[in-house]
């Protein structure tokens, strides 16, 4: 393992911060706002940075939106900042946007599952390898989605992809993900936790040592004091801030995750941080869960 590699692993087993991409009045993306909200991040001690990732809308950004918005935190990353770029769809566009995320400065690629009404495991793991392969300078982060997808086909990608190094596990089955992660070798990846906060004690107990956040947007410090408590084995601090932010994180998963983003977007917006817009298919909330939004924010110490 090269001592590149020692310092990927170590930034994935953090809070995986997944920025917001805010846009702008006329629906492009807001590149100061952009800047300013990966600066606060930057300032409340967030280390690890996923442009392109879901809470960015990844999905409804064009290939320019995505290179615009790798370039950007590229550019504000700081010394001790990694940076894992999400890239997906069609094989020839993961590969060119890893290249662009290598030649920019990036450390890392997360790949996103696989958008295809047929997946089989063994054209999973060939996506995979062409991506990889691509780029064997970066590390590289499986974004695993597929409860049908078995740990063995993990261990033969890493086999023949050896930048393979950390996994982003987001199937909601704590014990699918404890037996997932000891099929593939518990220690030969570093787990994240896919999907963050509300799963992360859970996943940590299995074996996760770090999580990723959309919530870290908002509130930095909250997402710290949690994984300072996991990592610390304090389970019942892990469960206080868990408590904390439970309903705010309800308000995001509800109606099948349909208001995941904009429920942080309007957290920021009662801040005063940046617009509330999301783009089809999210949609901004109504009113009363505006307020709800609002309400929750105040109290936390922000």
């Amino acid at each position: 393992m090269s001592a590149t590699f020692e310092t990927q692993r170590a930034a994935l087993a953090d809070v995986v911060a997944i920025p917001v991409t805010p846009f702008a009045a006329d629906g492009g993306v807001d590149r100061d706002t952009h800047r300013a909200l990966l600066r606060r991040l930057l300032d409340g001690g967030i280390t690890t940075l996923t442009p392109n990732g879901n809470t960015g809308e990844f999905y409804a950004l064009t290939p320019e939106e995505r290179r615009l918005v790798t370039e950007l935190t590229l550019e504000e990353a700081r010394e001790d900042t990694v940076v894992l770029v999400g890239v997906g769809h069609d094989v020839p566009t993961a590969v060119a946007s890893a290249r662009h995320a290598r030649e920019h400065g990036a450390q890392m690629v997360m790949v996103h599952q696989p958008v295809h009404p047929y997946v089989s495991q063994s054209g999973w793991v060939d996506y995979h390898r062409a991506i990889a392969e691509a780029v064997p300078e970066l590390g590289v982060v499986p974004y695993i989605r597929n409860a049908q997808l078995t740990g063995a086909r993990l261990a033969e990608l890493a086999d023949a992809c050896p930048n393979v190094i950390g996994v982003k596990y987001a199937v909601p089955d704590a014990a699918r993900f404890a037996a997932f992660a000891r099929d593939a070798g518990l220690d030969r990846f570093v787990w994240v936790a896919g999907l963050a906060e509300p799963y992360a004690p859970s996943y940590f107990s299995a074996g996760a040592t770090g999580f990723t956040s959309g919530l870290v947007n908002v509130a930095p410090a909250v997402s710290l004091n949690m994984i300072e408590a996991l990592r610390s084995g304090d389970y019942p601090a892990a469960m206080k801030v868990w408590e904390q932010i439970r309903r705010f994180e309800e308000l995001r998963a509800a109606n099948g995750s349909a208001n995941n983003v904009t429920v942080v977007k309007e957290a920021l917006a009662s801040l005063g941080l940046c617009h509330r817009d999301v783009r089809p298919p999210s949609r901004p909330l109504p009113e009363d869960e505006r307020a709800e939004v609002a309400a929750i924010v105040a109290g936390w110490a922000i």
